[in-house]
């Protein structure tokens, strides 16, 4: 009996589903939890990962917040169409998840944004930017600022667009490069599983993944003209924003993350002690302050 009334104690973990809607005959990959009248969390990964990324952060939020995570097309469990009949853009994948939050009726949410997803999820505010509850940015990048010294050979590829250029790209999509992005700056690598650029590598390792990843490379230059309009959006909606960023990160570095204190006065900064995929070894840093934002800025507006 007294081990019955131990157990009925423990905290139930919220259930996570895994679906795939169908935008435009392309299967879209989704986790999703928490309860269907809550609040939305969209939370949006980054290269070379999925919404695996946000696998350990989702019961953190679920138990009062419906979190929603894709996995953009040429990603995760989602479909990867064939280059002919798919473009792999930052604007169609935008297009993929407003269609899906339309599929789901969803009006209002906040945004998770990291890497690729700054770029997915400030298109989707610009096309509605009433919608948009509130930022949680993490090591995404909206200014020059944050495109250091890393991007130069990104940058050259933008500059002529040639198949040399392209091909010196290719080592970006390779074992070494992914490992290095989940292990690079982190003070205690113990901390991080293998199983994340195993996982991450399989996928990339998909016949044809690595051109679609490519293409991505050589878009990421539609981006940075958008930069102004993002901040705009800031100035403008001034939407409560929290940013939490991994100072180590040589991707997108710690410059990234204060001038949006140029727009975002109120917004919350902390700065992290680790690298690129903050939430491995600082989810328990990460999860108190962002479910203490979460509660405080957007549960009570929404």
């Amino acid at each position: 009996m007294n081990g019955l009334g131990k157990a009925s104690a423990i905290r139930v973990p919220p259930t996570i589903h895994y679906r795939s809607a169908n935008i435009d005959g392309v299967n879209v990959f989704y986790r999703e939890a928490g309860p269907a009248d809550g609040p939305v969390v969209l939370l949006l990964h980054g290269f070379p990962t999925s919404s695996h990324m946000f696998r350990n952060l989702i019961p953190l939020l679920a138990d009062r917040y419906h979190v929603i995570a894709p996995d953009y097309p040429g990603f995760g469990q989602s479909d990867a169409p064939d280059r002919a009949s798919f473009a792999y853009t930052f604007a169609h994948f935008a297009d993929v998840v407003d269609s899906l939050l339309h599929q789901k009726g969803v009006e209002s949410y906040a945004m998770y944004v990291m890497d690729y997803g700054a770029p997915v999820g400030y298109r989707l505010a610009l096309k509605n930017p009433e919608q948009v509850s509130g930022l949680i940015v993490q090591n995404g990048n909206a200014y020059e600022e944050g495109l250091g010294e890393f991007w130069d050979p990104i940058k050259a590829y933008w500059t002529d667009g040639t198949t040399e250029r392209r091909e010196a790209l290719s080592g970006m999509v390779t074992l070494e490069i992914t490992k290095f992005q989940y292990t690079d700056g982190v003070r205690d690598v113990s901390r991080i599983s293998p199983d994340n650029w195993v996982h991450d590598q399989a996928l990339l390792d998909r016949p044809g993944n690595r051109e679609i990843q490519l293409d991505l490379f050589y878009d990421y230059r539609t981006n940075v003209p958008l930069y102004p309009q993002f901040q705009a959006f800031f100035r403008e909606h001034q939407p409560p924003t929290l940013i939490v960023w991994g100072k180590n990160d040589k991707i997108f570095p710690e410059e990234g993350a204060h001038p949006y204190l140029r727009d975002l006065p109120q917004a919350e900064l902390h700065v992290l002690d680790t690298g690129h995929f903050a939430l491995e070894d600082k989810l328990d840093v990460m999860a108190p302050v962002i479910r203490d934002f979460l509660d405080r800025k957007v549960a009570k507006t929404d």
